[in-house]
């Protein structure tokens, strides 16, 4: 049983290579390489991060492109964590077949497509499995000889990220012209094994500024998040305007740009 038709998360020192190859293939001798397919490209979520927050099913679209002299049945994509010879994580496919689509002109190439549904609640209990992922790619000649299937382990790679959440508040509203504005807020992310949110510490987050009728924001200051991901730092009211707090994001987790708050300077 191939790993996208398996359980969608594993957890516990497993072999890759154990997981990729059909048991009734295993004990087969292996076929010649002309004979088996050649994975080509493939691409997860679009090629951007896949972000998951709390309690939300994340649907994640796949694709590969594979080739093969006598066509391609079947390819299939699944995602994995850990190191190539200790895997802690995997997440397969929704569907047991990918939805194939010959190539223009080319009999011998197909492009597969299917999702992989992430749900937090049970596919991510540990908050280290955020971060990078690797996409597996396998394929399945039209021969009919289940010996004619080929997979990569490592196709390409994918960023898993906690969601991020991002507030800010700036009082007092209104305000007198030169009076200072304390300017506060909170960084958050997902905590995949309490499910819910808890602070990001230590992250450097801009303060920013759009006076009224101007169409961007400018950095006016960088704080950073204290222990609970808390934000406050004051600056003077001078006109009209919004302030909000902006995070770049890290590996593990998304970039936010909280809501501008808007205040009346008097």
């Amino acid at each position: 049983m191939r790993v996208h038709v398996a359980a969608v998360a594993v957890t516990g020192a497993l072999s890759l290579s154990a997981l990729a190859v059909p048991a009734s293939q295993a004990a087969q001798a292996p076929r010649p390489a002309e004979e088996r397919p050649v994975i080509g490209k493939v691409v997860v979520n679009g090629g951007k991060p896949i972000v998951v927050g709390t309690t939300s099913r994340q649907k994640v679209a796949v694709s590969i492109t594979a080739s093969s002299p006598s066509g391609v049945a079947d390819a299939y994509v699944f995602l994995w964590h850990g190191h190539i010879d200790e895997v802690d994580a995997v997440l397969g496919q929704d569907q047991a077949r990918g939805a194939c689509t010959v190539a223009p002109g080319d009999p011998a190439t197909s492009t597969c497509t299917a999702t992989i549904t992430i749900d937090p609640r049970s596919a991510l209990g540990r908050n280290s499995l955020a971060g990078t992922w690797q996409a597996a790619g396998g394929a399945v000649a039209a021969t009919g000889d289940p010996g004619d299937e080929s997979v990569n382990e490592t196709a390409a790679s994918v960023r898993l990220q906690r969601f991020s959440k991002l507030t800010v508040n700036a009082a007092p509203e209104p305000v007198r012209k030169g009076r200072t504005l304390t300017v506060t807020g909170k960084l958050t992310r997902a905590d995949w094994e309490t499910k819910k949110y808890a602070g990001y510490a230590a992250q450097p987050v801009k303060l920013q500024f759009k006076k009224k009728g101007a169409k961007s924001y400018t950095t006016v200051k960088t704080v950073k998040t204290g222990s609970t991901g808390t934000l406050k730092t004051t600056v003077k009211a001078s006109v009209d305007g919004y302030w909000r707090y902006s995070f770049a994001g890290t590996s593990t987790t998304p970039a936010v740009s909280a809501a501008g708050d808007y205040v009346d300077v008097r």
